[in-house]
């Protein structure tokens, strides 16, 4: 029997509804106490001394890029394979995306391509922690180190994600982790800057704020900003988020391993790649398979809610008329690009529908 399956589901419950209903009985809808709560409890959870809520995680990383002071003719080094966003807050500021091909494995920057593309112009490595899998930090904080450059971690995908035991967003200059209702916690809509440097934190939390200060008067602007506030309703869903987040978490790592425990009999599925010293937080549970736009489809036909993981970056119509970026350029990540497959995955994915999820693709590979 045919059964409706969702790519992803937001895990709220009771508890949640109940904060924002609180929220709304008051007269406090921005710039409140639910902020600064979740901006602790984010900080607190990821073992940094600052965070600084937005309204994105795209929001996030163009704050960051302007808070490092990386502008036009500078370059940055990123990987083709990701969300877009991760390479478009260069172009806000009209810097230079610089791509890296990808390690087959992880799927995360391939360290050893790094130091090449260092050029005079470069001025900060940008790792993203793909599906929730934590990049090479040791090796890309050496190179950082040897070349004096920022390190700038897109943790969008990886709250909970710990690297050699520390957790990802914590480990270079500055981090960023977002909130879609997609990912291990929701806002809705959301984003988080953490980061141990205050003068970043500060810049960060000026610049979201329409360029205010601390302080200063409501229509006193100290420098060019934006209005990438968090509001109190979204911070509030943060905050029982937060409180919950071992569970959620819990919840995810045994879908995960539902899933994997299931397809490990499938010769023609790679499953996905955890390797010593990781722990995933498990953002997307995405394969590779043969002939994937066919399992897709016959996936896609019978309820299946199910995606490509991701469209390289370079390959993007405004990147290849920008850059002139083509086929061939990045062939790790085209190849990797060609058969991921994103099974449908939450908080509270049931064991039936995982059934239902794995015996359809059983059917669709045969």
């Amino acid at each position: 029997m045919k059964m409706n399956v969702p790519l992803s589901a937001p895990d709220i419950g009771p508890l949640e509804r109940q904060a924002v209903m609180q929220v709304l009985s008051g007269s406090v809808l921005s710039i409140g106490p639910q902020l600064e709560a979740f901006e602790r409890l984010v900080a607190g959870y990821v073992g940094v001394k600052y965070a600084v809520a937005v309204n994105s995680g795209t929001s996030g990383l163009h704050l960051v890029i302007r808070s490092l002071g990386i502008g036009e003719g500078d370059e940055v080094l990123t990987t083709p394979f990701s969300f877009v966003a991760s390479a478009n807050c260069m172009l806000f500021e009209r810097a230079k995306p610089v791509f890296v091909d990808i390690d087959p494995l992880t799927l995360n920057i391939d360290v050893s391509k790094i130091e090449e593309k260092i050029t005079p112009k470069t001025k900060a490595i940008l790792p993203v922690h793909v599906f929730g899998y934590p990049a090479d930090m040791r090796e890309i904080l050496d190179l950082a180190k040897k070349y004096k450059l920022y390190v700038i971690e897109d943790a969008c995908e990886a709250l909970g994600s710990r690297y050699h035991n520390k957790m990802a967003g914590s480990l270079g200059d500055i981090g960023v982790f977002a909130f879609y209702p997609n990912k291990q916690i929701t806002t809705g809509e959301g984003g988080m800057v953490v980061t141990d440097r205050s003068e970043l934190a500060d810049l960060c939390r000026s610049m979201r704020n329409q360029g205010r200060e601390e302080g200063n008067g409501w229509l006193e602007h100290c420098r060019l900003g934006y209005n990438y506030r968090m509001d109190e309703l979204s911070a509030s869903l943060g905050v029982v988020q937060m409180q919950r987040i071992d569970e959620i978490l819990n919840k995810r790592q045994a879908a995960a391993e539902k899933y994997s425990t299931r397809l490990k009999e499938f010769a023609q599925v790679e499953l996905p790649y955890v390797g010593p010293e990781i722990k995933m937080s498990w953002f997307v549970y995405v394969i590779r398979v043969p002939d994937r736009d066919r399992v897709l489809q016959y996936l896609r036909a019978r309820g299946v809610g199910c995606q490509t993981y991701f469209q390289p970056i370079h390959l993007q119509p405004f990147y290849t008329k920008m850059f002139g970026c083509q086929k061939g350029n990045f062939p790790v990540t085209e190849k990797v690009a060609s058969s991921t497959l994103a099974l449908p995955f939450a908080s509270n994915l049931t064991d039936e529908q995982i059934d239902y999820v794995v015996e359809t693709l059983a059917e669709a590979l045969n």
